[in-house]
């Protein structure tokens, strides 16, 4: 069975490499071009369900070994003492199958662990797809025309496949009130492997040194209502300038690098919202078809579950595997969108109280024992729902292939 999935973020790659180990030809095309591939993105965090999924693919020690280390960090706020926070303690305390990683790190990672499984075509896209039934007739921007028995859109929060086939997506996005923003820059203020941050009312704005490149990943975190179009980079960028540009801080010496980035990344916080997340033989996998919302809702550690668990359903069932997968991974989805409105109330303080309070409660917590530290975390949300996801076990469908490991 051949199939077609756009998008190779999170989700597709490892989509790629589990329909291979099932004797499926996926074909992976994603609209950047290679050389810019894995560029830039935002600290993610993987958690243990995700991780036992990555440990499958054998790729789960360099995800380790990728992570971003970040070892301390100093929390400011107006008109209060700075407060210290020791990361590495706190990293430590939260689970011995967590990690945080950059996306773009995490997205070369599963790349590399899947290109041997999937044909990539890069710097093209979706242009139509007409599903008869039997199989769909996709045209691509480049011009190329093929056939093949699925489609998945693995193609994030703008889907295009979702547009294709299940329509506009203002009939499907429902913002959260938040807008994430984040850019790399040179390391101006020293940071090493350190975090520097700011509260206010309504804000976060940080930056985190990124060790493999000696850059600074500056990240605003803010709500708001705001009109924009999610492809014009120029347009986000003033949009960033014209919400910071009093702020004070460090924020100007960020704003001076704004213009020269060149993986400035800017969405609201939106969920996706659809009944269902197939139509005939075109489905979607990971934000595509259910963000939880970037930044608040453990997405990417959904994006990687679901796409193991898609592939497989559909080595079990073939194409029916599609409504298999919907009712299987139905309830993490659920779970993930509901704690989104409440992390994200944690993550941007959104009083004067939350403001004074959340550095000293993060800077206590990293103090503590790290048995204690865990009993804490164990009551995390996020954390817990993925804890307590039990992965399906396919492991008698996987096709023998030499070199490659039977989880």
């Amino acid at each position: 069975m051949k199939i077609l999935i756009s998008g190779a973020s999170v989700a597709g790659p490892v989509l790629a490499y589990w329909l291979h180990r099932y004797g499926f030809e996926p074909t992976v095309v994603e609209r950047t071009p290679a050389a810019r591939h894995g560029l830039g993105g935002h600290a993610v965090d993987l958690y243990s369900a995700a991780a036992e999924v990555t440990s499958r693919m054998g790729c789960w020690d360099t995800i380790e070994a990728a992570r971003s280390r970040l070892d301390s960090m100093t929390v400011e706020r107006f008109g209060r003492r700075p407060v210290e926070v020791d990361l590495s303690r706190m990293y430590a305390g939260i689970s011995s199958r967590h990690v945080e990683i950059l996306r773009g790190e995490l997205t070369k990672i599963l790349y590399d662990a899947s290109r041997g499984s999937a044909e990539y075509l890069f710097g093209d896209s979706i242009a139509t797809l007409d599903d008869d039934g039997e199989g769909v007739d996709v045209t691509f921007d480049s011009g190329l025309e093929r056939r093949f028995d699925l489609v998945i859109g693995a193609d994030g929060l703008h889907s295009n496949v979702r547009r294709l086939a299940f329509g506009p997506e203002t009939e499907v996005l429902r913002p959260l009130g938040g807008y994430l923003a984040v850019f790399s820059m040179p390391d101006v203020f020293g940071l090493g492997n350190h975090m520097l941050a700011h509260f206010s009312v309504g804000n976060l704005v940080g930056m985190y040194g990124v060790r493999q490149t000696g850059q600074v990943r500056a990240a605003f975190l803010f709500r708001g209502e705001l009109t924009y179009d999610h492809r014009d980079k120029e347009q986000q960028k003033a949009l960033l300038v014209k919400r910071f540009g009093d702020y004070g801080w460090k924020v100007p010496q960020l704003l001076e690098q704004l213009p020269q980035a060149q993986d400035f990344y800017f969405d609201s916080i939106a969920q996706v919202s659809l009944d269902t997340w197939h139509r005939g033989r075109i489905g979607l996998v990971g934000d595509a078809g259910y963000s939880p919302g970037p930044a608040v809702g453990g997405g990417t550690s959904l994006a990687v579950v679901a796409a193991y668990v898609l592939a497989g359903e559909l080595a079990k069932a073939g194409a029916a595997g599609l409504r298999n997968y919907e009712d299987v991974i139905r309830p993490l989805v659920d779970n993930s969108r509901k704690l989104s409105p409440k992390t994200m109330g944690t993550i941007i303080p959104g009083s004067a109280l939350a403001v004074r309070l959340m550095p000293g409660a993060a800077a206590t917590l990293a103090k503590l024992p790290t048995s204690l530290q865990r009993l804490v975390w164990s009551q995390n949300e996020v954390g817990k729902v993925f804890s307590s996801t039990a992965l399906p076990d396919y492991s008698d469908l996987l096709k023998p292939e030499s070199g490659q490991p039977v989880p």
